[in-house]
């Protein structure tokens, strides 16, 4: 399947849907395939897509569309990610911030516990959140700047 017709195909499960929760999972997939398209990619990079687009067996009917393709759309990121290394935007805001709130729960429970236990929980989630956040941007940024965003 070209990029091309998998837009094409997106857009016609749009038309069909009227459930917000789907039409949101096909706009992905299609913005995705418009910023692909957009990229300087080599012909055996874009017909490594299209075999992997080919994989995902997105012309079957199922029973649940939704599930299905949202489990394709989120097979097709982790193989973005890994093969070309082009990452969705704010994906690195989201995993830092993550991480910042885990290491700043256990930032507040070993460290601020000289406060009120609650107290320093909260601190120290709320500034681990900041912190992964700040590191995110950046990341998310000089991800920009290279051309590895989607």
């Amino acid at each position: 399947m070209t990029l091309k017709n998998a837009i094409n195909f997106f857009e016609s499960l749009v038309t069909e849907t009227s459930r917000k929760s789907e039409i949101k999972v096909y706009q992905e997939f299609i913005q995705i395939m418009t910023s692909l398209e957009m990229k300087d990619l080599s012909k055996n990079e874009i017909q490594s897509i299209e075999t992997e687009l080919d994989n995902l067996n997105l012309k079957s009917n199922f029973v649940n569309r939704k599930k299905y393709f949202k489990k394709a759309l989120s097979n097709f990121k982790n193989y973005l990610k890994d093969t070309f290394l082009l990452t969705p935007k704010g994906y690195y805001t989201t995993f830092y911030g993550g991480l910042g709130l885990i290491f700043g729960l256990l930032f507040g429970v070993a460290i601020l516990s000289n406060l009120e236990r609650s107290l320093g929980i909260s601190l120290g989630l709320i500034g681990g959140m900041v912190v992964g956040s700040i590191i995110g941007r950046s990341k998310d940024a000089q991800a920009k700047t290279t051309g590895k965003m989607l």
